[in-house]
C-alpha cells in the first residue's frame, strides 16, 4: 500500500502532466476510502479561465481537482473537477 506522501506525489505528477500551465499546485485535502482501497487527493492550483459573463475577462483563479488513486499500486483512477462553495 502507498502511503499519503506517495499518493499526493503522484496526484501532483499526473495534474501538471495534463495542465502544464498549473501554477502553486497546494494540497488541500486528502482521505483515505473507509474500505482503504482508494486515496482521494484534492489538490488546487492557480489557473487561467474565462468568464462565461464576458469573453473579455480573462484572469487566473484558484481550480481545483480531486484525483482518485489505486491505494495499492497508487495508479490514478480518476481525475474530477471540484468544486468549492
Amino acid at each position: 500500500m502507498i502511503n499519503v506522501k506517495e499518493a499526493t506525489d503522484r496526484a501532483k505528477e499526473h495534474l501538471v502532466s495534463f495542465f502544464p500551465e498549473a501554477e502553486q499546485v497546494q494540497l488541500e485535502e486528502v482521505e483515505l476510502s473507509e474500505d482503504k482501497t482508494h486515496w482521494l487527493i484534492t489538490l488546487s492550483y492557480e489557473g487561467i479561465t474565462s468568464s462565461v459573463a464576458s469573453s473579455m475577462l480573462v484572469g487566473k483563479s484558484l481550480l481545483y481537482k480531486i484525483f482518485k488513486l489505486d491505494a495499492e499500486n497508487g495508479e490514478v483512477i480518476s481525475m474530477k473537477i471540484r468544486d468549492i462553495k
